[in-house]
């Protein structure tokens, strides 16, 4: 498996607390004006075991006795080549770490998770999710856990039910 990198001390891409920041390799999207076109070449980044890299990041979640959320990035966490790995570390998060925050960004739009089945376990499983595409002419650097205005941010509400967030 491929990834770009890991970040185990992120307080950027969380808007609770530490999180253990992966971003996954590969997009099919290569939105313009994108933040990370690094992770856009599958057969970029860094290959490793996939064992490997989840002993790595479930370790790290509680390392130190400091108490770490999960965030996954991209490229794209939701693509073909990544969406197994991405429900494996969710999975393994929410079994492990019930009370863990796990966030994941995608390109995808909303509508389009909800109308394919394999995203279910996801949807069902996530507590905060971004979706769109970043589109270049809707930037905005002032939007909390986004990059543009097309982009929506997605989170469990009191009756585990994902809701359209007002911020």
């Amino acid at each position: 498996m491929r990834y770009a990198k890991v970040m185990y001390n992120d307080v950027v891409d969380t808007d609770a607390g530490i999180c253990v920041s992966i971003w996954l390799q590969g997009c099919p999207f290569r939105c313009k004006g994108c933040h990370n076109p690094d992770t856009w070449d599958f057969n970029g980044g860094i290959e490793i075991d996939e064992q490997a890299l989840i002993d790595d990041i479930m370790g790290a979640l509680e390392k130190n006795g400091i108490s770490r959320n999960l965030s996954i990035l991209g490229g794209e966490p939701l693509c073909a080549e990544n969406l197994n790995f991405t429900k494996k570390i969710l999975q393994l998060t929410k079994e492990i770490f019930p009370n863990k925050k796990v966030y994941i960004w995608t390109g995808f739009e909303f509508h389009q998770l909800q109308q394919n089945s394999k995203y279910d376990f996801i949807l069902d499983n996530v507590d905060t999710i971004i979706t769109g595409p970043f589109i270049l002419e809707q930037r905005d650097i002032a939007l909390p856990l986004r990059g543009s205005k097309n982009q929506q941010v997605w989170r469990k509400d009191k009756n585990n039910k994902l809701t359209l967030s007002k911020n």
